[in-house]
């Protein structure tokens, strides 16, 4: 049993091992070791050719990374948190995204973003957020969002071997979350667009995304306990290519659905997966797709607030019963 963050750090020194233009740049990955520490040791044993801390300047981070991997490196870009790409949209949309496609493929861009986000830590609304959407939206780029340490080292594999530009995020809160994965003998790699079958059930399908996979598998044991709802739980793991087919073949089989994401509700992850979700098994739903979300507000600071706006276990219970209202 491993730490998420021990995880990935085993990733990319594996990776490193493997091929020698795997390289790591970033606010802090050096001799601080990364501020969740995700990077520990990585500069002891590759050094400061491999291990590059830079300034403090995200749109410079990013350009500098995306020029690496036009050149044949596969640059592995750590950012301190999600809001902070922000400041580097323009390189992250604008070229990452879209060199291939100006270039006609003739130039790839092999680069991975690192990115933690979400609530929970008292960071405030500049360092809490939860982003997947906007990069979801971004023809050209792929999307990760892994919610143990198993799928978090092996997608991040898979992220640093793909010659596609790769956003990888990564929850705060599950950094210190443990977990079985296999040791540096067994490859371990997750592929993009194969989603995971948390929880089998045939009362209810639950999507949960990051976090809120785990949110999900707590609503799904409560439902069975307390209401006898058997729920389906699914973790997509990753949003861009999203695994549908297991969605919607749950579905199928539930007729009923609920959506999960610590994101804001307009635009979100969710009303994507509720929309694909009505569009191609419409004529399977009970009931309307349920959607729950974080509050449509700022992250705030304070303790309770914070709590306040990110969706609990009993928000899911609540989803899940209104679609089953009626039925029994």
């Amino acid at each position: 049993m491993i730490r998420m963050r021990e995880a990935l750090r085993d990733a990319l020194a594996e990776e490193m091992r493997r091929d020698e233009s795997v390289f790591v740049m970033g606010e802090d990955v050096g001799v601080f070791q990364g501020a969740f520490k995700v990077t520990e040791g990585l500069l002891d044993e590759f050094g400061e050719g491999r291990v590059r801390d830079t300034p403090i300047s995200e749109n410079t981070i990013v350009g500098a990374g995306v020029g690496a991997a036009m050149a044949g490196l596969r640059p592995v870009v750590e950012l301190m948190t999600v809001n902070f790409s922000l400041l580097a949209m323009d390189q992250i949309v604008n070229h990452m995204a879209a060199i291939p496609y100006m270039f006609n493929g003739q130039v790839r861009v092999p680069i991975v973003i690192r990115m933690p986000g979400g609530g929970g830590h008292q960071l405030g609304p500049t360092h809490s957020h939860s982003l997947e959407a906007l990069f979801l939206h971004v023809p050209g780029l792929l999307v990760a969002a892994p919610s143990t340490p198993a799928d978090g080292k092996g997608l991040l594999k898979a992220a640093i071997r793909d010659d596609n530009p790769v956003i990888f995020i990564e929850h705060e809160t599950l950094y210190g979350s443990r977990g079985e994965v296999s040791d540096g003998d067994a490859d371990g790699v997750v592929n993009f667009g194969e989603a995971a079958v948390r929880r089998e059930g045939d009362d209810v399908t639950i999507v949960g995304i990051l976090r809120m996979a785990d949110v999900a598998q707590r609503a799904a044991k409560t439902l069975a306990n307390e209401h006898q709802v058997e729920a389906e739980v699914i973790d997509p793991r990753t949003l861009r290519p999203l695994d549908l087919d297991t969605i919607l073949r749950s579905v199928r089989k539930t007729n009923r659905c609920v959506v999960v994401e610590e994101g804001w509700p307009h635009g979100g992850v969710g009303a994507n997966i509720a929309a694909l979700v009505s569009e191609q098994a419409f004529d399977h739903l009970d009931a309307p797709p349920q959607r729950v979300t974080g509050a449509d507000v700022p992250m705030p600071y304070a303790k309770r607030l914070e709590q306040a706006a990110i969706p609990h276990p009993e928000h899911v219970v609540s989803a899940a019963l209104a679609t089953l209202e009626g039925a029994r």
